[in-house]
């Protein structure tokens, strides 16, 4: 053929088909295209439905309980906040508005007979009125819960009054002359106050079920009543009463009975530990169920600013559960008699270095 008859079209008659490229979907008898989704699944596609109906089973599981946590939570705090006594702020004009600085809080613990367990009374005897028993500054802050204990028998000058012992401010003026007492003597600002009645700490400690305080040795004050023997005990509100304000404290070493831990310093170290305990007890995870029922048993032994809002109840017990470490200190004192009196003295730099952590939040034991 010449070359030139290359370029000529081949024309084909009529009904002569085209004849079909190999693998078209035109093909004769091939029928319309494939559709992917009809093809057949394989066992990873069997699976996707089934993944996602169960993650998302899981995620409505876990946002209900998150949703129920919640509201149970709310709930507690409501029946605490609504079961404490307020005072108003028209009697506690001493307290300051919260700050840039920590949120502080003057936690207060008085020696009122009032209500005092009957197992309790023939110790403590018959005495009228009420003293600071207990007189603690705490706050949280950076992760951590700290707490400064005031020894009670700590020599301060009371406004109006003159210099006396830190406890007699409670009974001279009521919350607010100590906390003015407390401002003037540690120059730190408090913006809350909660206080506690002797006999209401034990329905406090008997709400929580108890205690757990470690015992090296059997111990003992005759005068507090306290009697437990050795190992971990858990008291009960009687006993957790007797052991924070034991002065005469005696552990059975070696067959003899031997005194440690007395006075005042070694008293704030005890009530520190079962407020630490208290307070871990209240935000262990198997504590939430039972919240709501000893929310109110609780509200009822506390009395409070009326600022400690149930918001700011709120709060304070989110901050102490994210707390991530606790850290404790006593005002470092010494025995200094007056006039045939027993007092405290600060004893100085220590005291007012461990005051300017407690005032910034900073590390309590790098200032001892």
């Amino acid at each position: 053929m010449p070359p030139e008859d290359l370029l000529t079209p081949v024309v084909l008659p009529a009904d002569t088909e085209t004849p079909a490229m190999p693998g078209s979907l035109d093909a004769p008898g091939a029928g319309p295209p494939l559709d992917p989704a009809s093809l057949p699944a394989g066992p990873d596609d069997e699976q996707q439905p089934r993944r996602w109906r169960l993650r998302r089973a899981v995620i409505v599981v876990l946002a209900s309980l998150a949703v129920g946590s919640l509201l149970w939570a709310l709930l507690s705090v409501f029946l605490l906040s609504n079961a404490i006594e307020r005072i108003p702020a028209s009697e506690l004009p001493s307290l300051d508005a919260p700050g840039a600085g920590p949120t502080n809080y003057l936690l207060v613990g008085t020696d009122s007979r009032e209500d005092l367990p009957a197992e309790l009374g023939n110790f403590f005897g018959d005495f009228g009125g009420e003293r600071a028993d207990v007189i603690m500054l705490f706050h949280v802050h950076d992760g951590r819960l700290q707490m400064v204990s005031l020894p009670r028998d700590l020599r301060v000058d009371i406004p109006g009054r003159g210099a006396d012992r830190i406890n007699a401010a409670y009974a001279y003026g009521g919350p607010d002359l100590l906390v003015a007492t407390v401002k003037d003597a540690t120059g730190l600002p408090i913006h809350h106050y909660l206080e506690v009645r002797f006999g209401d700490f034990a329905g406090v400690v008997d709400a929580l079920g108890g205690v757990p305080i470690e015992f090296a040795h059997d111990a003992r004050d005759a005068k507090s009543g306290l009697a437990v023997t050795a190992g971990t005990k858990k008291l009960d509100g009687a006993q957790a009463v007797s052991y924070v304000r034991s002065r005469e404290y005696q552990e059975l070493i070696d067959g003899t009975w031997v005194a440690l831990d007395q006075g005042d310093i070694a008293r704030t170290a005890r009530q520190q530990q079962v407020v630490d305990e208290l307070m871990a007890s209240l935000t262990r995870p198997t504590r939430f169920p039972s919240l709501p029922f000893v929310a109110g048993s609780l509200g009822n032994s506390l009395r409070s600013d009326e600022g400690l809002s149930t918001g700011a109840l709120l709060r304070l017990g989110w901050s102490v559960v994210r707390a991530g470490e606790t850290e404790t200190g006593t005002l470092p004192s010494r025995n200094a008699p007056s006039n045939g009196v027993a007092y405290l003295a600060a004893v100085e730099p220590d005291a007012s270095n461990l005051l300017a952590a407690f005032a910034t939040g900073s590390s309590l034991v790098a200032a001892e």
